[in-house]
Order: structure tokens, then C-alpha cells, then sequence
């Protein structure tokens, strides 16, 4: 297939300045461009040409930094250029404005933070996204469960492919290749001797630095060896002192232990840092997609200590690989677990070698490269399923059409239904999987079983299903007795090639028609479930507003606002009316047979 990748608008591709979008990109590129045709388009650099050929991938480069410029730039490309398959990465504003010069291109997703979030996409524009994009790849599954949680109806299309990393680049410190810079660049910063323990990534408070080095006093005291080495700046190649890194050098500047800031390094350079450490901490405060460091600390043999926010656990084998810190706004909860790994030098070194196992046998970049290609096949299928979808019967003959043929369109149609039904049943589960997240109460999970056991899947989908499998059915005995005539001569190819392509196509808009219609009965169902088993959320919150400012007295029939005292009597009274006021609303609950309440002990 001819395809074009779209990169960001933030960083240039190749990655001269870092990026992990880039990065992603580059290390997929060698093993993709063996099957396909790939241009990829990303922003301009003054250190890159506007377009080139390198080992047979088209790079080509226009303006960018500022989304709504390199929309424009990305647009002006696609309209004068056809491609079968477009892969846009982690931009799904860019799908309509693609979608409407490139109307006949397949399009796919790359998702690598939260950028269907409401405040960063429109709901009814991300609706119409999801429903112009026939995969969305996401690098995490907390990337894929943020748009399911949002959006239900696209879990479908989602699929997680973790990233990868040059295991032949990031190498542990006592490899043959790497003992010589690992010792060089020890000597060169003081750093013999030392037990290091290294940051890399962004110095923002989003990434948490400050924590790390808040850690280190306490640490001091149980080992009297420690080093820190903190890589990175502002953005990457930006070296401007924020406020926030004034406030890490200055915490830095007071602490017992030796730090080393290199500033921004070279992407084809920062492999040498990892070799020269010992143990790597990630200290992300935010919800982090899956920062790819993980990746490289593995292949470079280091035991990793990192958070539990987003998609950064996903990577750890506790104890094996790593361990994971549940609340990283407390650095004394990072101190306890670099502690538990520092005061085991055995446990420091089997997490290493783990590590560099799991870069080795599941995070090098042929494997990305292999799924995003199986992936690329699946929209190329689908597209081929609607435009030309060829059932035809070989060899076949007037006589054998209304028996022989007949039995295996009924078998070749069983097990088409089979799978549309597994793709049914898979959304209802990942629906399910979704209520179940949002619910608090244990209770309420036990009820969302109940209903769960009673929503019989089978029951809703019987008709829509029936329906698709009778009209299946039909449209293949009509292609079935077209190849009868054709093969008797009645008619001539060019009308036999008309009929067909005008049944396809009505068999196709059929089909989409009824499995959408199912897929909406599956969404349908779940929402019944949650309904059924929750209390209106919103509800709840305006009555307890109301409650806040408002106390229902005996027989409801006097109110008075009660004022709140910071003082233990008042705090006693309001607790006896409460207790009085909670009563009160069960006792009227219980009179109406009709209303059910999930109830909770607080």
C-alpha cells in the first residue's frame, strides 16, 4: 500500500531533537517500509531539507509549532497527493480536515496521551473522528481505557501496542560496549565509586524531579555512597530556566549527596547516561501515558522505581523488574522504595537482568513494527470487504448452485455471523469492564452482576443478527446464480461484473446498517445496567448540596440554616441531627415499595 504517516507538530522527524512520538516513528520505519510504500510528513527544521528520500521513505516537511499552521501545511500535502492508508499520530483534530480532501483513504489512529479529552476536542467532533478512523492504536491500555471510558462506542477499534526501544543502542553499563563510557563518564563527573541513581525527562512539575531529590536526605543517612544525575531541560532541546528549575537546583544545591545536570542531551547520546547508572527512578505525578524511559532503563539493565499514574505500571513485574510507587506526591514513599531495592544488591541486580530480558523479548521495535502491520492489514480488509467483496462459488455449474452451493453459503455465512457476534459480545464485555470502573460501592458491583447474568446477549441481538444472516444469505445465491449464467454464456463479462459490484454494494450498506444498529442495542443495554444499579450521581450531589445548607427537622416542615462552628459542641449537635435527618429519609424510603436504594455503611 502507498501510506503516509503524519507526525506532530511539535518536533521534527527524523528525531534530531528527541520526542517520543519521533523516536516511535523512527524505530518502526526500517521494518514497515519492507512491505509498504511509506511518505512521512512532519514539520520543517533548519537542519533538514523540505523533502528527501532516505533508504526509500519519503520525508516530507512543512511548517509547524502551531497546530492551526500545520493543519493548513498538512492539508495543502494530502489534497494533491493520494495515499491508500493515512496514520496520523496522537492529532485527531487532523482527522476530518484530511478526511474531507482524502475522502476515500483508509484512516488510522495513534494515541499516545489523552487528547480526546473533552478541554483538548470537541465531544461531537471526537464522535465524528471515531467514526471516520477504522483503528485507533494506543501505546498504553490506560490510553485506550481513557477513550473507552469517554467514548463506549469506539472499544472496538482500539488496540494497545506498547512501544519499543534499540536494544542494540541501550545496552547495560557492563556490556563490552559500553564499560569504557560508563567508566569514562564516572571519572569525568565524580561520580566513582558512587552508587547512581538517575532522572531523565523533562524538568517540569508534571514529571516531579523535585520529589526525587526531596527523597535524597533520608536515603543519605542508610547508604553513604549515593550520586543523582538528572537528564533534561525545560523541552527537550530548550535550555531557558524556568521557575521550576530554579526550585530544583536550589533544592539541589542543599543536598548531602553529589548531583550531576547535564542539561538537554542528543537523543543518539543519552543511551551512554543510562549505561553509567545504577538505578533509574521515574517520579511522573501525572497521569503519563507510558513514558518510554521505562523502555530504555530496561534494555540498559536497570532496576526501575517509577509511579503509579497512568500507564507507567503497565510495564513493571513487581519485585521482578521494578517496584511502583502508589503515592508519589510523598517523597518519602519514593525514599522506601529505592531503600528496599538499594539494601539488596541481589534484588538490585535480578531486576536488572529482568529488565534487559523483557527489552529483548517483547519491547524491540520489530515487534511494534509487526503489529502496527497486522493492524494496517485489518483496515485494508475491512476497505476490501466494502468495495469488492467476492463470494463466488468455483467451478460452479446450474445444476450444483441450488444444492451443493447453498450448503457451504450457509456455512460460509454461519461463520460470519460467529464473528460479527464474538465482535458483540467483546463490546459488551469492554462496556461492562467500563460500568464497573466507574462504580464505587461494592454493593453496587454485586448488583451490576446480577443484571449482568439476566442481560442475556443472545435475547437483544437475535433479530438484528436473523435479520443480517437471512439478507447474507440471499445476496450470496444471487452472486452464486450470476456465476451460474455467466458460466452458461447467458451473459457477458462487463454485465456480469455490473450486477455483481451492484449486489456487493447493497449486501455491504446492508450489513454496516445492522451490525451498527447491534453495536448501538449493545451500548443501549450496558446504559440500562448502569441505570439500573447507580444512583443518579448528579442527583446525588445537588441533594447533598442542599443538605449542606438545609436541615429537614421533624415531620419535614421546618428548615433553618445551620451555621457552622468550629467548635466541638456545634460539631456534636450537627452530628445528632444528621443521625436523626438519615433516619428520618429511610424510614420514607422503606414506605415505597416501588424505589430501590443501593445503601452503603459510612
Amino acid at each position: 500500500m502507498k501510506i503516509l504517516m503524519i507526525c506532530t507538530e511539535k518536533l521534527p522527524i527524523p528525531p534530531v531533537l528527541g520526542g517520543a512520538i519521533q523516536t516511535y516513528i523512527a524505530g518502526i520505519l526500517p521494518h514497515i517500509s519492507k512491505f509498504h510504500d511509506i511518505t512521512v510528513l512532519g514539520i520543517s527544521d533548519s537542519s533538514l531539507p523540505e523533502q528527501e528520500t532516505i533508504n526509500g521513505i519519503h520525508y516530507v516537511r512543512v511548517p509547524g509549532k502551531i497546530f492551526e499552521i500545520y493543519r493548513e501545511g498538512v492539508v495543502r500535502y494530502v489534497e494533491s497527493n493520494q495515499f491508500d492508508l493515512i496514520h496520523i499520530f496522537n492529532r485527531p483534530r487532523l482527522v476530518m480536515p484530511i478526511r474531507n480532501v482524502a475522502p476515500k483513504a483508509k484512516i488510522t489512529l495513534s494515541m499516545h496521551n489523552d487528547m480526546f479529552n473533552p478541554e483538548k476536542i470537541d465531544p461531537e467532533e471526537a464522535k465524528a473522528v471515531l467514526g471516520e478512523v477504522s483503528n485507533i492504536v494506543t501505546v498504553s491500555n490506560y490510553v485506550g481505557n481513557v477513550i473507552r471510558d469517554l467514548y463506549p462506542e469506539a472499544s472496538p477499534k482500539i488496540r494497545t501496542i506498547y512501544s519499543g526501544v534499540d536494544t542494540e543502542r541501550f545496552l547495560p553499563g557492563n556490556h563490552p560496549k559500553m564499560q569504557k563510557i560508563r567508566n569514562e563518564i564516572r571519572r569525568a563527573n565524580g561520580l566513582e565509586n558512587k552508587t547512581v541513581i538517575l532522572f531523565a525527562g523533562r524538568l517540569s512539575r508534571n514529571k516531579g524531579v523535585d520529589k526525587l531529590i526531596r527523597a535524597l536526605p533520608e536515603l543519605s543517612k542508610k547508604f553513604k555512597d549515593l550520586a543523582l544525575v538528572i537528564v533534561g531541560s525545560k523541552w527537550f532541546s530548550q535550555e531557558a530556566v524556568t521557575d521550576y528549575i530554579a526550585y530544583v537546583r536550589a533544592l539541589a544545591k542543599k543536598l548531602p549527596v553529589p548531583v550531576v545536570t547535564t542539561g538537554f542531551v542528543s537523543p543518539d547520546e543519552i543511551q551512554n547516561w543510562f549505561a553509567a547508572a545504577d538505578l533509574f527512578v521515574c517520579t511522573s505525578q501525572w497521569q503519563e501515558p507510558l513514558a518510554r524511559v521505562h523502555y530504555e532503563t530496561m534494555a540498559a539493565g536497570l532496576p526501575i522505581v517509577t509511579t503509579a499514574r497512568g500507564g507507567n505500571p503497565e510495564v513493571i513485574l513487581i519485585n521482578e523488574n521494578g517496584l511502583v510507587v502508589e503515592n508519589p506526591e510523598d517523597p518519602s514513599c519514593f525514599a522506601e522504595k529505592i531503600s528496599q531495592i538499594l539494601s539488596d544488591k541481589s534484588l538490585m541486580r535480578r531486576m536488572g537482568e529482568k529488565g534487559r530480558e523483557l527489552a529483548v523479548s517483547r519491547y524491540q521495535w520489530d515487534r511494534v513494527a509487526s503489529e502496527l502491520l497486522e493492524v494496517w492489514e485489518q483496515s485494508k480488509a475491512v476497505e476490501q470487504e466494502k468495495t469488492d467483496e467476492e463470494h463466488v462459488v468455483e467451478a460452479v455449474t446450474v445444476e450444483s448452485v441450488t444444492e451443493e452451493g447453498t450448503k457451504e453459503q450457509v456455512l460460509d455465512v454461519s461463520a460470519e455471523m460467529a464473528s460479527i457476534r464474538k465482535q458483540l459480545e467483546a463490546n459488551f464485555v469492554q462496556n461492562v469492564l467500563v460500568l464497573q470502573a466507574k462504580l464505587e460501592k461494592a454493593e453496587e458491583k454485586e448488583e451490576l452482576a446480577k443484571h449482568i447474568a439476566k442481560e442475556k446477549l443472545e435475547k437483544k441481538m437475535k433479530k438484528k443478527l436473523a435479520k443480517l444472516e437471512e439478507k447474507e444469505l440471499e445476496g450470496k445465491k444471487k452472486i452464486a446464480e450470476l456465476e451460474a449464467t455467466l458460466a452458461s454464456g447467458e451473459i457477458g463479462q462487463e454485465e456480469y461484473e455490473k450486477e455483481q459490484a451492484a449486489i456487493q454494494t447493497q449486501l455491504v450498506e446492508m450489513r454496516a446498517k445492522i451490525v451498527e444498529e447491534a453495536h448501538e442495542q449493545v451500548d443501549k443495554a450496558s446504559k440500562e445496567i448502569l441505570e439500573k444499579v447507580t444512583p443518579k450521581r448528579e442527583s446525588e450531589h445537588k441533594k447533598q448540596a442542599v443538605e449542606q445548607s438545609n436541615i429537614v427537622y421533624e415531620d419535614n416542615v421546618e428548615q433553618s440554616n445551620v451555621v457552622y462552628e468550629d467548635n466541638e459542641d456545634a460539631n456534636v449537635r450537627k452530628k445528632q441531627r444528621d443521625k436523626k435527618k438519615s433516619g428520618t429519609r429511610k424510614q420514607k424510603k422503606q414506605k415505597n415499595a416501588n424505589i430501590w436504594v443501593i445503601s452503603s455503611k459510612k
